[in-house]
């Protein structure tokens, strides 16, 4: 099959859940021999339009906006991808799958599909309720919440990256037909053969810096921790718009020498060892469609600490006690989970892992596009 998928941004370049899932699934589906293709903005500092990356070939549709406008996805980039989408009528694919955020691609390339005669495919990581918007956005939050509501009703078939947002877009969108559950993954083979990293880190936080991942509320947990452990270190990895407050907030709370910052690393390979160096991996996000980095702490032996959200799909990867801890949005209560786990030996988690791997995941894909 040729495969299209469309998506505003694509990792290495853009380091998220939602790109390693399709930097994860098409590399895969082009290795059993599918002809994949993936339309995005120009990432890449060369000037050529299309290039081929581990065997998938990437199409500039547009330059690079910026994702972000201050703390919130721009509206902008959103509007301008979306209308670079049209020039797909040119495109010749099998199978068209649009990423869902943030939504206006998915208005353009149904009318892509309606004219050239063909199926959309949709892939979904998140389902919002109106409040979810407007806590976001404030009154806006209506208008997005609007637009998310008409989008689900527009592709053929959706495919939702966990089970928890596939009973978020019953629940929210009352959209049941046509929807399958594709997870995101892990790469067991690599994991497996990673050693821990040779650096001192008890608490690791791994992902964007932006404001619903709530990386302020570890930062002051880690005021209580570091009562109980003084000399505990937490290591945070990523960037984006909050990294500056978080920093200024770091000083301010004197943990300078107990929380350090690091840019997002190189390679997963050297995620997975700092990964199964730390005691615990806290995730704080109130939204979550999936959250691929508690999976692979998880399945590197590390527990989870993550909050109780209705948006927060990570808290179903979670065995409450076993594998990690769900509390609620609340500094004393991640501080008092962090510490429960620095005391508690770490041990191998269970085996039923193995099912998210990549490969696996793949062949549920191409029975979606083939069913």
């Amino acid at each position: 099959m040729k495969i299209a998928f469309v998506s505003d941004a694509i990792y290495p370049y853009n380091k998220g859940g939602k790109e390693k899932r399709l930097y994860e699934l098409s590399t895969r589906l082009a290795r059993l021999g599918h002809d994949v293709h993936i339309y995005t903005m120009h990432w890449w500092k060369t000037a050529e339009t299309v290039r081929t990356e581990d065997g998938v070939h990437l199409h500039a549709l547009c330059k690079r906006y910026d994702l972000y406008h201050k703390d919130r996805r721009s509206i902008k980039e959103g509007v301008l991808f979306g209308a670079a989408c049209l020039k797909l009528l040119t495109a010749t694919f099998d199978i068209l799958d649009v990423d869902h955020m943030p939504f206006f691609p998915v208005f353009s390339t149904w009318l892509v599909c309606k004219l050239r005669g063909k199926k959309l495919y949709g892939t979904w990581h998140e389902a919002l309720s109106p409040s979810d918007w407007v806590a976001y956005m404030g009154k806006a939050g209506y208008v997005a919440a609007a637009i998310e509501a008409l989008s689900t009703r527009l592709p053929y078939c959706i495919t939702a990256a966990s089970s928890h947002t596939s009973h978020l877009l019953v629940q929210q969108h009352k959209r049941s037909r046509n929807v399958a559950v594709v997870a995101s993954g892990i790469d067991t083979p690599v994991i497996s053969r990673i050693q821990p990293a040779n650096v001192p880190c008890d608490i690791l936080y791994v992902g964007r810096l932006v404001k619903d991942k709530h990386v302020d509320e570890l930062i002051r947990a880690m005021t209580h921790v570091t009562q109980q452990y003084p000399h505990a270190i937490c290591i945070i990895i990523g960037q984006g718009t909050e990294q500056e407050q978080l920093k200024r907030l770091t000083r301010q709370l004197n943990l300078s020498k107990q929380v350090r910052f690091l840019q997002p690393r190189k390679s997963a390979e050297e995620v997975y060892a700092y990964m199964k160096r730390a005691k615990v991996f806290v995730l704080p996000s109130v939204r979550e469609g999936f959250g691929i980095v508690a999976l692979e702490a998880l399945s590197c032996g590390t527990p989870v600490v993550t909050v109780d959200s209705p948006a927060n799909a990570t808290k179903d990867l979670i065995v409450n006690g076993k594998t990690g801890t769900i509390v609620d949005l609340d500094e004393q209560q991640i501080a008092d989970a962090i510490a429960a786990w620095i005391k508690t030996p770490k041990k191998s988690l269970p085996a039923q892992l193995t099912a998210y791997d990549w490969q696996t995941l793949a062949l549920q894909q191409v029975a979606v596009y083939t069913t």
